[in-house]
């Protein structure tokens, strides 16, 4: 009777310790959201003109969803599903893509660059097929228990579509994320 009355009272903390979560979450699956647009500037823009005309334009939105895994406070991975819309051009894309970001600096506000590279998806006669090449450069900001973060900066991608892949789209974005870890 002593002996179990022992092992009970030593493996109480253990079990009750053992629960309890860390302050910092560092690896793990994570979801993303995020929304970006490439702006232009408008050349029928003039200063004191009144024709109710903006500097800059937005030309193509994206929007994103991510899933994916941090493996440690610097790396994680992403599997990519995006909807491209290209207003000038009169262009949709709907790439899916493997991401790869890297946090330069890791204090309480990251530094990252990211990369991807995936395929454009034909879902129909609307949608162009082909290959996406993605660069990019942000930074994180997390809240206050360090879980859940905001992420934005700018990207750079190329899409290769059309026949035999020539016709190419190169852009830079401004993007503005949300990570759910």
């Amino acid at each position: 009777m002593k002996q179990s009355i022992i092992i009970v009272f030593l493996t109480i903390p253990y079990f009750l310790f053992s629960q309890e979560p860390d302050d910092i979450k560092t690896h793990g699956l994570f979801y993303k959201g995020s929304f970006a647009a490439t702006l232009t500037i408008n050349e029928d823009f003039e200063i004191g003109n009144e024709d109710d005309e903006v500097l800059i334009n937005p030309s193509a939105f994206f929007i994103n969803n991510t899933v994916g895994y941090q493996f440690d406070e610097r790396t994680s991975i992403g599997l990519n599903a995006e909807l491209d819309w290209h207003s000038k051009q009169g262009l949709l894309f709907f790439p899916t893509y493997l991401s790869l970001r890297y946090n330069i600096f890791v204090d309480d506000d990251n530094i990252f660059i990211r990369g991807g590279y995936g395929r454009l998806l034909n879902l129909g006669s609307d949608f162009e097929k082909g290959t996406l090449y993605k660069a990019g450069v942000g930074v994180q900001v997390f809240d206050g228990d360090y879980k859940n973060s905001i992420l934005f900066g700018i990207d750079f991608s190329r899409k290769r579509f059309g026949f035999r892949q020539t016709e190419k789209l190169s852009s830079v974005s401004v993007f503005l994320e949300f990570i759910v870890f």
